[in-house]
């Protein structure tokens, strides 16, 4: 009779499974260069993100891609190096 804390069972490689490096690695490079873009394009960001209108589209679209990059990032980060929720 197995035990309930058996992690190899169902899984074909015993238990082990694989950690995203290179999700992590892309998701950092996106987010980094992301964040440097912006900073080093301010005033056209700021200039480009007050006109009104319409336009209130690119900071709410903005302000989701680069919630999606980083948590992305930093959830893979945090499975690379071994951190995982409590079940």
């Amino acid at each position: 009779m197995a035990s309930p804390n058996n992690t190899s069972q169902g899984s074909p490689n015993g238990g082990k499974t694989k950690k995203p490096y290179l999700q992590t690695i892309v998701f950092g490079a996106i987010s980094l260069s992301a964040y440097l873009y912006v900073f080093k394009n301010e005033q056209w960001v700021t200039d480009t993100f007050t006109m009104g209108g319409w336009h209130w589209v690119y900071p709410i679209g903005t302000a989701l891609a680069f919630s999606f990059v980083h948590g992305a990032f930093g959830s893979n980060l945090l499975t690379v190096l071994g951190l995982e929720a409590k079940k």
